[in-house]
């Protein structure tokens, strides 16, 4: 079956064509045969994922690594490259979720956009056009493959994120993702291009994953970390950490789905499977691991802090993300591969189903996003309700739900790693309080307390169709038992997605990818999860405590402000006033950015624009124009078109000539 992994980004192709080229006519005709083929070819996918999953697991570690050529597509002097996938654990496991968050994103999509008239077709073509490239991103066998997809998840989600242009917000937004990703896309080029040449003076001419990690300690040092920084300068970009994560808030703008899809399993989660892909390289970097870990925790925290203060219910989510995905590189830039990757898994249950929860609860408020004008929505939809507020304990960190395994391993690691260290436990668990307090202050202000809504629209409030429920309940359940995949040692599991990961990770110079080298398994170094000391069981259960504690705390803060002392959050704005007007202006980094970057660009643009271009470029260009232009005038009065006027001019010019000439003899 490993060589139909073709069929994984074929039937979403299929999907773009049928609708692409036939969606107009189809959906005039029939509009649900629309939503028919799109969901039908990531189901499709997901199918096959899912059967060349378990596939693999019924193979020993050693064997699960297979590449299938599809195609030559780039012959140029030394350069080989082809259309060729892998499957291997790392891979095969983000494939698996992508294509089911996906495929239960497309069903929510169903109804949602279900009164969206004569663009419906459209939708529906972009949303497979981004799982298309987002699947190629990860089954790439080298990273121009991979970066095909990088670039494809940035096309579509700019397609996505401006879906309604005709809302200038909108067009703005989607422009703003795209110019931003840009940005961190011309590092990853650099860095791909250094990488690549690097490799060429030893004579490995190649991009293939396969061929560039076993020879990666031929590098230099510097070389390894200039490659390993330009990386994740790509990856501030598309998986929005500082400075480059501004385009995510506004990412909003898009329709609901497209904030699950782009900030659950998809898009956003890219750059964190490129590091993870990457963590040979990264190994050999200890300077690269703590840029990484200082930015990814520092994100944590600078995201979080800005979520406390925000309205909009999507907003809140928006920066909910961008926090948790600054957990998610502080796993990886400890060492922690795995639980990093874990967090991804868990992240992409309970964030997809708090973004299609918040859609659910938009539905109901006839498109309200302010959160001080939602309430008391638990009994009028008590399903969306249930499985929010299941998602909310997972992203607070409650024991016994998904969020609470991937977290505290991160927070485990970013202490006890030997490139962890106590700063960055405590940014972390600071972190988690203010997630706390902040997903539940979204509770409160959305489901309890009374609806504050004007008349119309309390009068229509209700329960999403099952087109958007039953998603929201299948992703409830996945936050809850998705976590214990990773069960630590500490509370008495065996940790089996490390150990699955294995192969694939936290590899280091001594281990890499044993079945392109012909190497055992059996000599290898330890795995991702492995330290070089071994703090005691009593600090890491204490450390566990402690972050269950902060969690716990945040959430008691959070009923206390929002449903015992309702007056309290107006009266700590007044007293804090400049804090909370920093914080609901987020730390003004937009402003900043208009400032010192956007209005010199302008004035640079102006410049070269209106006297550059149009006085000295243009001026000269024109100028010989006029010159000509005048020429002409004055020639063309010399041709009149009368015969006897050329007669005239004959004879005259004839006398003037014998004038001269008799003239000139005479003298």
């Amino acid at each position: 079956m490993f060589d139909y992994v073709w069929l994984i980004p074929v039937f979403p192709a299929i999907g773009v064509l049928i609708n692409g080229f036939l969606g107009k006519r189809i959906e005039k005709f029939n509009k649900s045969i629309v939503h028919w083929v799109a969901c039908g070819a990531v189901g499709l996918s997901f199918l096959v994922t899912c059967i060349i999953f378990f596939q693999m697991l019924g193979l020993e570690p050693e064997h699960r690594f297979y590449e299938f050529t599809c195609f030559n597509w780039i012959s140029g002097g030394v350069l080989q490259t082809y259309v060729a996938y892998q499957i291997d654990p790392l891979s095969m496991l983000m494939c698996m979720f992508v294509t089911g968050v996906g495929f239960l994103i497309h069903v929510y999509s169903i109804g949602y956009m279900a009164h969206d008239e004569g663009r419906y077709y459209r939708f529906f073509t972009y949303l497979n056009l981004f799982m298309f490239s987002m699947i190629n991103l990860i089954l790439a066998n080298n990273f121009l493959l991979m970066f095909l997809g990088w670039e494809g998840v940035g096309m579509c989600s700019y397609l996505l994120i401006g879906f309604w242009f005709s809302e200038e917000a909108n067009a703005v937004a989607g422009k703003k993702a795209f110019i931003t990703n840009r940005v961190g896309d011309f590092f990853f080029i650099v860095g791909m291009l250094v990488l690549f040449c690097g490799l060429g003076e030893h004579g490995v001419w190649s991009f293939q994953f396969s061929r560039v990690f076993p020879n990666v300690h031929l590098l230099s040092p510097n070389t390894v970390t200039l490659v390993c920084l330009l990386f994740f300068a790509g990856c501030t970009a598309k998986s929005a950490q500082i400075p480059l994560y501004i385009w995510l808030p506004d990412a909003m703008a898009g329709p609901t789905p497209v904030s699950a899809l782009i900030h659950a399993a998809t898009m956003v989660t890219s750059g964190v499977y490129m590091v993870a892909r990457s963590n040979i390289l990264y190994s050999l970097s200890p300077f690269a691991m703590g840029v990484v870990a200082v930015v990814g925790a520092l994100t944590a925290l600078f995201a979080a802090s800005i979520g406390l203060a925000q309205n909009d219910i999507k907003k809140v989510l928006a920066y909910s993300t961008v926090s948790q995905l600054g957990y998610m590189f502080l796993g990886l830039g400890v060492g922690a591969y795995a639980a990093g990757m874990f967090h991804v898994l868990t992240h992409s249950f309970f964030k997809a189903l708090l973004f299609m929860g918040a859609g659910s609860v938009i539905h109901a408020m006839s498109g309200e996003q302010d959160m001080r004008l939602m309430g008391g929505l638990r009994k009028k939809t008590p399903i969306t309700f249930i499985t929010m507020f299941i998602a909310t304990l997972a992203i607070a960190g409650i024991p016994g739900l998904s969020g609470f395994f991937s977290k505290d391993e991160i927070l485990w690691q970013a202490y006890s790693s030997p490139h962890g260290h106590f700063l960055l436990w405590l940014t972390g668990a600071v972190a988690a309080g203010m997630t706390a307090f902040y997903m539940f202050r979204l509770i409160f202000m959305t489901f309890y307390n009374e609806n504050r809504a004007p008349e119309d629209v309390q009068h229509h409030i209700h329960e999403s169709p099952k087109a958007m429920t039953v998603p929201l309940m299948v992703l409830a359940v996945l936050s809850v038992i998705g976590g214990y995949l990773g069960v630590p040692h500490a509370l008495g599991g065996s940790n089996r997605f490390h150990k699955f990961l294995d192969p694939v990770m936290g590899m280091g110079p001594d281990k890499i990818f044993q079945k392109a080298a012909g190497g055992s398994l059996h000599h290898v170094a330890e795995g991702s999860h492995v330290a070089a000391h071994h703090p005691s069981l009593f600090m890491e259960y204490l450390l566990m405590a402690v972050s269950v504690a902060i969690a716990l705390i945040g959430i008691y803060i959070a009923y206390v402000m929002y449903v015992k002392k309702r007056d309290l959050p107006e009266k700590l704005a007044e007293k804090f006033r400049l804090l909370h007007r920093m914080l609901f202006n987020k730390w003004y980094v937009d402003e900043l950015y208009t400032l010192v970057i956007i209005r010199p660009f302008h004035g640079i643009s102006n410049f070269f624009w209106k006297i550059i271009d149009v006085i000295m470029i243009d001026g000269m260009v024109n100028g010989v124009a006029r010159v000509v232009g005048w020429g002409s005038s004055v020639l063309r009065l010399i041709q009149s078109g009368y015969v006897q006027c050329y007669a005239v001019s004959i004879i005259f010019g004839t006398v003037a000539l014998l004038v001269y000439y008799f003239l000139k003899i005479a003298g």
